[in-house]
């Protein structure tokens, strides 16, 4: 079951977020990794920010996250994070098809660059990366994130961009 998150579902994203992203340690640069990688207050902050997380449970137990934050003229896909031990069972594909069902707009993804497992799942869900120049502009456009972020991040779009 898709659902909505509730407050009551704080801890348990921030669980899945800290958890999974494990698997960045010692890929993305060691001056962007630290414990936990997603602190209490960044993730209440995120959400004052206008993210929408939906959880995607099974047997009662959330197993995977996947917030949306709309930016006006596109869609945002933040924080996508599957517990480790749920990983390779189309959680992430079941999360993104939802949030791809609830906007009509252009949809963007961020992730890091050296994260070739996140961009392949991406792109195996149709989004193509965008431009080197392109992503910089959108980085620094849609996101709040530090300039070094955006230096070691790449840009994903759907097929809505490219009409947009």
């Amino acid at each position: 079951m898709i659902r909505e998150w509730t407050e009551s579902d704080f801890n348990t994203i921030l669980e899945i977020i800290n958890d999974s992203a494990q698997a960045y340690k010692g890929v993305i640069p060691g001056d962007r990794w630290h414990e936990p990688y997603m602190p209490f207050e960044e993730l209440k902050r995120e959400i004052e920010n206008g993210i929408v997380f939906w959880v995607l449970e099974h047997d009662g137990k959330p197993l995977g996250i996947m917030g949306i934050q709309d930016k006006g003229d596109v869609t945002l896909i933040r924080h996508a994070y599957v517990r480790t031990r749920a990983r390779k069972r189309g959680i992430g594909t079941r999360l993104l098809r939802h949030l791809e069902s609830v906007t009509d707009k252009p949809v963007l993804i961020g992730t890091w660059a050296d994260a070739s497992w996140a961009i392949s799942f991406y792109e195996k869900n149709g989004y193509i990366l965008v431009s080197e120049e392109e992503k910089s502009h959108l980085l620094r456009k849609y996101w709040s994130i530090p300039e070094r972020q955006v230096e070691t991040s790449v840009v994903l779009a759907n097929q809505k961009w490219k009409k947009a």
